[in-house]
């Protein structure tokens, strides 16, 4: 059995699991760092300015490229990156984290830094251990990407003994054993029952109003196909939550839009009326069903997920299925009866007739020319323009409403990523996404509340020389909160009720170009896709596109009938 130091076998085991990228804060395994380099593994080790922008870059990396991600921090940064990797679990994403650690000869006597805080990657992790003996690197290396891309996907903590990790520079008898299909997620496609099949096939192919709400696990599967494939089908419509929104092209005529919290009003209405609700890959949460209004618990349901403790979490079931979502629903394909089709006619005039009355009623604002610029008309312009092959991301809050409602990716090859809650995650995301896809047009929808949070990581984007887009709804403030703070005034905000999310106007071309970046601010309507367009064409590093927008410009809230 070879023997050599923890951090060359570190080295190895990185290089052999297909890892390209590792997003860091010093210092932390630092040796295995070098290693890399030494053995001239090709893997890029980008520095970061914060732990939480590590574990977002490498969450968005992971969703892109279905490869674990890795991000790591020392152990005085440990729980800045916990708090960075509750996105990732939130987002069922493949990450691996490494930290440093107290070792157990000076734990709990007040050693340099320490905070004994190892519980806190507990809830945000599938697996969370420590390493205190190099011998142990092999398994429970092993154990992390096996961990992270079985099952639902999701976060794996290692923490290594040392605060800065000196494990690692230990030897022992290491023997890398490399496991083929725990290199990327999904590891394990399980198949289901035929019974399973049969029944649900059974319901679905007799529904009259039945309606598809399909969520994350589809696109981890790459089921697009196949969900697609299943609606065209029966004729059923497809609504989607905000991590499946590239499964349907939003110009056909089977999608009704993004449903639940950050969604389109056809979406919810659609789902509202339906007498089957078909959820697939979805944990049925509270955004994807506008906290289970969006439907009303109680409804007809049917469910698939790779999960079995997902089925029926939320909404009692006629039937389940529990497998993977693209062998699941290859094989249920078989098994639905098409011949029912006309009894969903009149369902099918009627979801048309919201989806177009809807494209109607908003044409005014999707198409508005007034300044300053209306967020619905930066979404459509996007709509337009964004090349097939591109991968947009999107920062929670008001960017998750405006690209959920408005935004359309009517291609067939596009990616659409988003936060699944922390706002300021979609600059990170954004460089990892171009690392993950270098070939790739990335373009980051944020708003500068956002844009505010890791807007030093324009440096790492300007070293590395990462082209990635960055959309910045520049309105000064965080207006989102508008209606919220009305409530807390009682009624209509006033006295200095405006310093609760009010911003200093800033021209962010200029910080930009003081860090090396390049930048255009769009202040005129007439600009808008001329400008759109110069910046998708950068090739040399990150551009920073200022859009100066209507704070007065309140995305809809969500339709429900409760």
């Amino acid at each position: 059995m070879p023997r050599m130091s923890g951090a060359e076998f570190m080295a190895d085991t990185m290089k052999a699991y297909g890892v390209t990228h590792i997003f860091f804060v010093p210092t932390i395994l630092s040796h295995s760092l070098a290693q890399m380099d030494k053995k001239n593994t090709g893997i890029s080790r980008v520095l970061t300015h914060g732990e939480k922008s590590a574990a977002y870059m490498a969450d968005a990396y992971a969703r892109i490229t279905g490869r674990p991600g890795i991000c790591m921090a020392q152990i005085v940064g440990g729980v800045n990156l916990a708090a960075g990797l509750r996105e990732a679990y939130l987002a069922c994403s493949p990450v691996i984290a490494f930290t440093g650690g107290t070792t157990p000869s000076i734990r709990y006597r007040n050693p340099y830094q320490e905070v004994e805080d190892i519980s806190a990657f507990d809830s945000v992790t599938k697996f969370n251990a420590y390493v205190d003996d190099v011998e142990r690197f092999p398994d429970l290396l092993r154990q992390a990407f096996r961990v992270a891309t079985s099952g639902t996907p999701g976060p794996v903590h290692l923490r290594f003994a040392g605060n800065l990790g000196q494990i690692e520079q230990k030897k022992g008898n290491l023997k890398l054993v490399v496991e083929e299909d725990f290199k990327s997620a999904p590891a394990y496609r399980p198949e289901p029952s035929i019974d399973s099949l049969k029944k649900v096939a059974k319901i679905l192919s007799s529904s009259k109003k039945p309606v598809i709400v399909c969520g994350g696990g589809v696109r981890t599967s790459l089921a697009h196909k196949e969900l697609v494939e299943l609606a065209e089908k029966l004729s059923i419509p497809v609504a989607t939550s905000m991590n499946a929104k590239e499964v349907i092209p939003g110009n056909h005529e089977l999608s009704v839009g993004v449903v639940g919290s950050y969604s389109r009003r056809t979406a919810n209405q659609i789902v509202s009326e339906a007498d089957l609700v078909f959820f697939v890959g979805t944990q049925t949460g509270g955004m994807t069903t506008h906290f289970w209004k969006v439907p009303k618990i109680g409804v007809s349901a049917i469910q698939l997920d790779i999960d079995p403790e997902e089925l029926g979490r939320n909404y009692p079931l006629q039937a389940s299925i529990q497998g993977d979502a693209k062998v699941s629903l290859g094989k249920l394909i078989e098994f639905c009866d098409n011949s029912q089709n006309k009894k969903r006619a009149n369902w099918k005039k009627r979801f048309s007739k919201i989806v177009s009355d809807w494209r109607k009623e908003y044409a005014p604002l999707l198409n508005s020319r007034k300044n300053p610029i209306r967020p619905e008309r930066v979404c459509q312009v996007l709509s337009d323009i964004l090349p097939n092959d591109s991968i947009l991301l999107s920062d929670t809050g008001h960017s998750g409403m405006w690209t959920g409602g408005f935004l359309d990716l009517n291609g067939d090859k596009h990616s659409f990523i988003r936060a699944a809650g922390h706002l300021g995650w979609g600059f990170p995301a954004a460089i990892g996404a171009k690392c993950a896809a270098p070939n790739r047009p990335v373009v980051l929808f944020t708003g500068d509340a956002g844009f505010w949070y890791h807007i030093g990581e324009i440096e790492t984007a300007v070293r590395w020389k990462i082209p990635v887009v960055i959309l910045v709804n520049n309105n000064s403030s965080q207006n989102q909160e508008t209606k919220i703070f009305d409530d807390a005034y009682g009624g209509k905000q006033h006295g200095k009720a405006h310093e609760l999310w009010h911003f200093e106007k800033t021209n962010f071309v200029q910080v930009a170009k003081s860090m090396g970046a390049k930048g255009i601010r769009i202040e005129k309507e007439k600009d808008l896709k001329q400008k759109l367009q110069t910046a998708l064409k950068t090739k040399t590093g990150p551009i920073i596109v200022d859009v100066v927008t209507d704070i007065k410009a309140l995305a809809p809230g969500a339709y429900s009938e409760v």
